[in-house]
């Protein structure tokens, strides 16, 4: 560029689309994109123009660097060590939880989406008086959970103004790659002839002008920086086609770096080792090589270095090529200096690390340095750099015994930080040290958990679930007598897997693992959560619904008990037995308040701990008792607000209860679409109680479109096998389909296992049950039944069985020419399910009321143009009294954002104050 309003050559489109960019974030729309392209293709010149171009904002820039992939955080802090200043506007959790992340304060494990909220948080208060340009160059080589947040902050941003610009390698798999694109390609062949010219010192023969022209492919550092290849002036840049274009570029760079002095090359190299660019350190470490300040001024004047208030590389590729020409011996000589100088109370576990690249064979005090390192990387929520300061301590051990628990611990953290294959290989180092007893489980238990989180997130080749869950038994059986804590643990692991796999679990499902487990040793006293949870389950499928009542309403107890302490141990107890918890209060207590309160607590829980991995799990669980109290809209937008996270975390979304709301709500060809996909998946994961669970979705739909023979058919194939919570939904479907469709013998038999499942005397469950018995009965004992349902069905949170406890009575009183009284149940119930938007059943109620000479008018749900779910949700806690800040901070946005779509509900509703808000229907 010849000055700032020009824009760089032959980059016209790129150049437009960046100056939008800006100029949209400058008026407060959150601005978004990843530059994408080879080496040397001129993502850091576009960088450098969008800082330019940003007149009036403030900056933040970071450089990610491959030397500092596996620390934790490192590139985050990079770019947030300017904005520090900022960190008291934060509220106190995210505050903490940054500073612990970034080491300036010791607390309990952040969790990383709580760090991330707080960016988020961070970057909307540093723009309070200005608007914000962030620049991420190299952002390939961050680190991973710095790569992580940063995506998590740009999925979350909306209304900051605030732009965000990766530049990302061309060939690199990164956490990037769901965001807006910008693809950087070669330049125009006339484009390239200008820059070469502008930049040639020689006069070349055309020929020679054109094979660079051909070979360089466009790439602009390439035309920059081969005519100053030392073998430039032989008149070749070697042979074209044999190294694509970013090998030939960085051949180029290290030939130019072992063309200079010896000490600038060793400065550069130094330099390239320290990838924080802390000037003060690469002073001292220059001494301590020998290296004079002249050499570092020489570096600056031929520009390959900046040494200003932060060490700079003039291109990325310059720092890459520093190391490469540098033989092994160097490079440790670098390391070792950069260690002897880093501050080991200020930065311990960079200076660990600088000593672990010195190191040659083995080093023993290296490798206890790492393993401290990995326990304050844990402690700061970066389980990521522990799993690498544990694989490099398993690699500078010299004992065989510690060798073996090294490695076992790295790949336990790095299954933590989700690197299954990394943890494979570990495991494989560690079969091949001297084990003890207690190792070698642990070593078959770390290899069935791996495989079963493979086999539920589809990876190729993964084995089944079924398969998960025998493996997951035999390490249970390996650990009993060595650490029954954790055989315990185990069991529970396998036999939950056993739940997943349903039917398709050989030798009679879950059975297969309840029996060993009700023999497995006595484990801590007094019982954990999880060992009462285990117990119950275990009574369950051994002794029967009816027995294993008591042990689990006491687990459900302690659950909830581990969720009112802060401290860690009580927190993991809470996530450790929630999936299954939830599972039991609304399969097996038929407890719909144990259910609500259950779902409340996680998501409370989740919210207040910035526990995004957990939250999208709570939020379903919500959303499913939301769905059954027939408050769909408040489902919806948990629902809503659950995916959301899930694509900004990298998370699969949970599905089931998104197609739970759609079968409620009667949306056929949706439903059906949701189904037909969920039945293919369940099958190419062997998840046999995924196969229930459909089937009684499928068998809901149509009852509510009065296909009753397909909804029997569905319910039945449901019914072939025992599943926890679709098993008995299923029982009830069945008895409706059946009775409506003349199979009164199946609905019959399916009453008596209804009865059967009915034990835990709930008014839910009772309820259920007299509505059963009344589809199959006549006479007055019918209409007892159907009166018992609704008095007792009333009494709970389950509106959509009161709804169809109407319905039916209705139907019934219809049959038996009570037309007054049928319209009395139809009404209600159609009333009812329109409130709910259950299109499917409204319009079966609207049927029959037609029937009884009752007219009403079709009706067809629809949003129309009112609020958003997210909308809804946003105004029901600002009606609550919540600030934006508070509101920010339960749904993992910015307050910013918070007051963007404020102004839009004020706009909708017609108001326009926050007090206008409270107590109003349509958002509550």
């Amino acid at each position: 560029m010849a000055g700032s309003d020009q824009r760089l050559l032959g980059r016209h489109d790129e150049c437009e689309a960046l100056d939008r960019l800006i100029d949209a974030a400058r008026t407060g729309q959150s601005q978004v994109v990843v530059l994408r392209g080879e080496a040397g293709v001129g993502k850091t010149a576009l960088l450098d123009y969008a800082e330019q171009r940003a007149t009036g904002f403030r900056t933040a820039r970071a450089t990610g660097v491959e030397a500092d992939v596996d620390l934790a955080f490192a590139g985050l802090h990079q770019l947030c060590a300017p904005m520090l200043d900022s960190l008291d506007g934060l509220p106190a959790p995210q505050r903490d939880a940054l500073a612990t992340a970034f080491g300036q304060s010791a607390g309990p494990a952040p969790d990383r989406f709580l760090v991330g909220l707080a960016v988020l948080s961070l970057l909307a208060e540093v723009t309070a008086d200005e608007p914000l340009m962030c620049v991420i160059d190299d952002a390939q080589w961050l680190d991973r959970v710095s790569a992580q947040t940063l995506a998590f902050v740009a999925r979350r941003l909306l209304a900051e103004p605030v732009a965000l610009v990766f530049a990302v390698r061309d060939g690199h798999y990164d956490e990037l790659k769901d965001l807006p694109e910008l693809n950087i390609r070669g330049l125009a062949d006339g484009d390239a002839r200008a820059l070469l010219d502008s930049v040639i010192q020689v006069r070349l023969d055309e020929r020679v002008r054109e094979r660079i022209i051909a070979e360089a492919r466009g790439n602009p550092l390439a035309l920059l920086e081969l005519p100053r290849d030392p073998v430039a002036a032989e008149g070749g840049f070697g042979r074209p086609g044999t190294r694509a274009p970013s090998g030939h570029i960085e051949q180029s760079f290290v030939r130019r770096v072992q063309s200079l002095p010896m000490p600038t090359q060793t400065l550069l190299l130094t330099a390239a080792a320290e990838p924080v660019g802390d000037k003060a350190l690469l002073i001292r470490a220059a001494h301590r090589l020998g290296i004079s300040s002249d050499v570092a001024a020489h570096a600056e004047a031929e520009g390959l270095i900046e040494i200003g208030t932060r060490v700079r590389f003039r291109h990325p590729l310059m720092r890459s090529a520093a190391y490469l020409a540098a033989d092994i011996e160097d490079r440790r000589a670098a390391h070792r200096a950069l260690a002897e100088e880093t501050d080991p109370q200020a930065d311990p576990e960079r200076r660990a690390w600088h000593g672990a690249n010195a190191a040659f064979g083995t080093d023993d005090a290296v490798a206890d340095e790492l393993e401290r390192s990995a326990d304050r990387a844990v402690a700061r929520g970066g389980v990521a750099a522990a799993a690498a300061f544990l694989e490099r301590a398993t690699e500078l051990t010299s004992d065989p015994v510690k060798r073996g628990a090294r490695a076992l611990a790295a790949a336990e953290a790095k299954f933590a930080a989700t690197s299954s294959e990394a943890a494979y290989a570990l495991l494989a180092i560690a079969e091949m040290s001297p084990l003890d007893d207690l190792q070698r489980a642990q070593v078959a238990r770390l290899r069935a958990q791996i495989a079963f989180v493979q086999s539920r997130g589809g990876a190729d080749g993964a084995p089944k679930v079924a398969d998960t869950a025998l493996s997951l038994l035999d390490a249970a059986r390996g650990l009993e007598g060595l650490d029954d804590a954790l055989a315990r643990e185990t069991y529970l692991d396998a036999l939950g897997a056993a739940m997943y796999a349903g039917r398709l679990c050989p030798l009679g499902g879950p059975i297969v693992v309840a029996e060993p487990a009700r023999r497995a040793p006595q484990g801590p006293q007094p019982p954990r959560p999880t060992d009462l949870l285990l117990d119950g389950l275990a009574l369950r499928f051994t002794d029967g619904h009816a027995a294993s009542l008591p042990t689990l309403r006491t687990a459900m107890t302690q659950v909830l008990d581990a969720a009112a302490h802060p401290d860690g141990e009580s927190m993991r107890s809470f996530w450790q037995g929630f999936p299954i918890a939830q599972e039991c209060a609304a399969g097996e207590l038929w407890d719909d308040d144990l259910w609500h309160e259950v779902g409340t607590t996680a998501v409370r829980v989740a919210r207040e701990a910035g526990a995004l991995a957990m939250l999208p799990l709570a939020l379903a669980t919500r959303a499913g008792m939301h769905v059954f109290a027939g408050e769909f809209d408040a489902a919806s937008a948990l629902i809503e607000e659950a995916d959301t996270i899930a694509a900004a975390t990298g998370y699969a979304p949970v599905r089931y209860h998104a197609i739970s709301l759609n079968v409620w709500r009667g949306v056929e060809a949706e439903s059906m679409r949701l189904l037909d996909a969920t039945t293919e998946l369940a099958a190419s994961r062997g998840e046999g109680r995924i196969t229930g669970l459909i089937g009684c979705f499928r068998a809901i739909l149509n009852n509510g479109l009065g296909r009753y023979a397909e909804a029997l058919d569905a319910a039945q194939q449901a019914c072939e096998h025992e599943d926890l919570g679709p098993y008995r939904l299923s029982l009830a479907e069945l008895i409706e389909a059946g009775a409506r469709c003349g199979e009164r013998d199946a609905a019959v038999d399916a009453v008596a296992n209804m009865e059967s499942q009915a034990a835990a005397g709930t008014d839910w469950a009772l309820g259920t049950l007299a509505r059963c018995r009344a589809l199959v009965a006549d006479g007055q004992t019918a209409e007892d039944h159907y009166r018992e349902a609704i008095d007792r069905l009333g009494r709970t949170r389950m509106r959509v069985y009161l709804a169809r406890s109407h319905l039916v009575y209705g139907e019934w009183l219809r049959r038996e020419h009570r037309r007054v009284d049928a319209r009395e149940h139809l009404g209600i119930a159609h009333e009812m399910f329109v409130r709910m938007g259950a299109e499917a059943f409204a319009e079966r109620a609207r049927r029959e009321l037609l029937v009884t000479g009752e007219k009403t008018r079709k009706h067809t749900v629809g949003s129309g143009e009112g609020l958003t779910a997210q909308e809804a949700q946003i105004a029901a806690l600002a009606g609550s009294g919540l600030t934006n800040q508070e509101i920010g901070a339960q749904l993992f946005i910015s307050a910013h954002t918070v007051e963007w779509h404020l102004r839009k509900v004020f706009a909708k509703l017609g108001i326009k104050s926050r007090r206008q808000l409270r107590g109003r229907p349509d958002i509550t």
